[in-house]
């Protein structure tokens, strides 16, 4: 299962990093890009997290279509955990550090999502101090905010899974 994961993990990355370039032909296992300056979270499955718009120092703009997986009920409502994912997602690319983790939140959902809904996330940068980043996140559908957080992020030393 683990081996699965990981190759499943390898063709997403080299799918960020190579999005045109068919898997027959690149050939490449545990590579990094900065092509688009993205440095974290590489294996992030973008259908269901997003997919970063703009990134600059301190600042990710991320967007995402919220799909019939994401559907809680019959009627359409989307599972409030995936766009939190999608604001969770915003703020690490706004730290955009390759050790960065989430060791909180503080999360709002003012208004609900449905199958169909065109979401962008917006993280910011508000404060850092010394490993601690404060991020805010807003997510709108249109000019209408659904959902909006405090992010407390942490960049660590070194992998948070390594000894």
């Amino acid at each position: 299962m683990v081996k699965g994961m990981a190759s499943s993990r390898i063709l997403r990355i080299v799918n960020h990093c190579l999005p045109n370039v068919p898997a027959s032909q690149h050939g490449l296992e545990n590579q990094q890009c900065s092509g688009d300056e993205v440095r974290t979270h590489f294996g992030i499955n973008q259908k269901l997290c997003g997919k970063p718009e703009v990134l600059a120092k301190g600042y990710a703009k991320v967007r995402m279509l919220a799909s019939e997986a994401m559907q809680a009920d019959e009627q359409g409502l989307t599972h409030g955990g995936f766009y939190f994912g999608m604001a969770d997602y915003a703020a690490m690319l706004a730290v955009n550090d390759p050790h960065v983790v989430l060791g909180s939140a503080s999360a709002k959902f003012l208004k609900p999502v449905k199958t169909g809904d065109d979401l962008t996330a917006e993280a910011r940068v508000l404060e850092i101090k010394g490993k601690k980043h404060l991020v805010e996140v807003k997510v709108a559908r249109g000019k209408e905010d659904v959902f909006e957080g405090t992010f407390t992020c942490f960049v660590l030393e070194k992998h948070v899974l390594d000894k």
